[in-house]
């Protein structure tokens, strides 16, 4: 017998059932991302937790579906770092969830019940846009930074690549909610199904206008960039200089392929260059042998300033050219706790930061004279998911993003893949093409349309790749409006609180002066008569 999705709350009548329900719900849209990449998913993920949420027999119960759902999300999408931070990550899942509480609340409010054919044409933008302000809270860097946007998944697929070019991963993400919530209507309200379906037409049209009439970047060129990833090599500080030894004899490899930069991958040196004059001079030596630019990556103590930094140097012929950026954000608990003195305790349950890495202050375009006046803008792993600094280097001239990344840590998780698919996203946003490079894989080039250039050096390869790198001018609507999406979407949400404010004072009754008093007669209430 069919069950209707507008009796779920019977059919969940436990606590314990309809909350498991909600975890696993919330948890769907993960498979959406790599390295499943079920990017069709996407479209629907949302409909179960939608459907969930909406029949919830009061605003609380609503507001609990919304955070354990989020839970959901969070530990699903970050699962990977269960082996390092263990139980922390479920303490993560269940703070970050708390943000999906007012989401919940508000699905509920436009779309349970048997709402009128105004409030769920509302649901149809006002839902997508409490999921974007949910992501724009929990992309703050100290609460884990943008990983895991639902509009993310879409990294492989074109017409969404052009919609990033417009809008960046934000529109995407509206748009994906936009159709989960219009899917969730048919299903559970057939009355309403005419403006479902025009937010459905509004998507497809909007995808197919994105495919032919957005403008795309012209290229002008193309420069030779290579990639060396030396592969898993384990072992301590013995190991570091072992992969030095590897990242060395790769590199040689170059020599004579008429390259213009050659990319190395986060944490590539292990010694500062000030302290270790034989690894500096062996960097030089490597860029005069193979007749380009080094960009590596260095891991240590400062010789001019206290603390540790994540740097990524250039290193020409005669040594350090002086170009040196400094990594301005940190990943959370992997190489900084924040407010230690309350959370330091998470370095005795996981692998989180014995000690704090410090802070770039600025953003660094290098221009590389052997390639033409090249100039690129690098990024520092972590630092690929945020899509203001991509934009930000863009503005200040960068034709090429160089990420330098080290995922060795969650080498057989989903991790390598994901962080290598936001160079795509990255790269379309931005109109220029992403290098994104790292120690033990996955590396990858995608050109200033989001595409694929030529191979991906996988986890199991220990290689020197060379790119033809495509190069453009121009700039993306994106880079030109910035987050427009992100901002309309809270705009939205501040004028529907103000409208359901000004419509509650309406409704309140107005309290009149007293009456006279009642007096009883026989045994009945009446009032004097005057």
């Amino acid at each position: 017998m069919r069950v209707s999705v507008d009796r779920w709350h019977g059919v969940l009548a436990s606590p314990w059932q309809r909350g498991a329900v909600a975890v696993a719900a919330g948890a769907l849209p993960a498979l959406a991302f790599p390295e499943p990449s079920l990017w069709w998913l996407a479209y629907a993920a949302l409909v179960p937790w939608l459907l969930l949420v909406r029949t919830a027999p009061t605003w609380r119960r609503a507001a609990y579906d919304g955070w354990l759902g989020g839970t959901g999300f969070m530990i699903a999408v970050h699962h990977w770092l269960l082996p390092n931070l263990h139980v922390f990550t479920l303490v993560i899942g269940l703070l970050l969830g708390v943000l999906w509480a007012p989401w919940g609340v508000l699905v509920r409010r436009l779309l349970g019940g048997t709402p009128r054919p105004r409030r769920t044409a509302a649901a149809l933008v006002l839902v997508p846009a409490g999921w974007i302000a949910v992501e724009t809270v929990r992309s703050w860097e100290a609460l884990g930074g943008p990983w895991g946007l639902l509009g993310a998944s879409q990294w492989q697929v074109t017409p969404a690549l052009r919609l990033v070019s417009i809008g960046g991963v934000w529109l995407v993400t509206f748009l994906i909610v936009v159709l989960n919530t219009a899917l969730t209507i048919v299903i559970a309200l057939p009355t309403a199904r005419t403006a479902a379906v025009a937010g459905g037409l509004t998507v497809a049209v909007a995808g197919s206008a994105a495919w032919a009439w957005v403008p795309q970047p012209d290229r002008t060129g193309s420069v030779r960039i290579a990639v060396v990833q030396p592969g898993v090599i384990q072992g301590g500080v013995d190991g570091r200089e072992r992969r030095f030894d590897r990242e060395e004899e790769l590199t040689r490899q170059l020599a004579g392929k008429d390259v213009d930069l050659v990319v190395w991958g986060e944490s590539s040196v292990s010694a500062d260059l000030g302290t270790r004059p034989d690894l500096r001079d062996r960097l030089a030596a490597l860029s005069r042998e193979v007749n380009a630019d080094l960009l590596v990556n260095v891991d240590a103590q400062r010789s001019d300033r206290p603390g540790i930094f994540k740097s990524s140097v250039l290193v020409g012929p005669e040594g350090p050219t002086g170009a040196r950026y400094d990594k301005m954000r940190l990943v959370p608990f992997g190489e900084y706790i924040p407010f230690r003195s309350a959370l330091g305790w998470a370095t005795s349950v996981g692998e989180a930061a014995a000690e704090d890495r410090r802070r770039g202050t600025t953003p660094v375009v290098m221009r590389i004279p052997g390639a033409g006046g090249l100039r690129i803008g690098p990024l520092v792993c972590f630092e690929t998911a945020f899509p203001d600094m991509s934009r930000r280097l863009v503005k200040d001239g960068a034709d090429v993003l160089v990420a330098q990344s080290a995922t060795s840590t969650f080498q057989q998780s989903w991790a390598p893949e994901q962080h290598a698919s936001l160079a795509a996203l990255r790269a379309a946003e931005s109109w220029r093409p992403v290098v994104h490079a790292t120690l033990t894989g996955v590396s990858a080039v995608h050109g200033p349309r989001g595409e694929a250039v030529g191979e991906r050096l996988g986890t199991d390869s220990s290689a020197a790749m060379v790119y033809d790198v495509p190069l453009t001018t121009g700039t993306s609507p994106y880079v030109t409006a910035g987050d427009w999406v992100l901002y309309a979407s809270l705009v939205s949400l501040a004028v529907y609180g103000v409208a359901e404010g000004a419509r509650a004072v309406r409704r309140r009754p107005v309290q009149g002066p007293p009456g006279p008093p009642v007096r009883t007669v026989h045994g009945s209430a009446e009032r004097p008569r005057r």
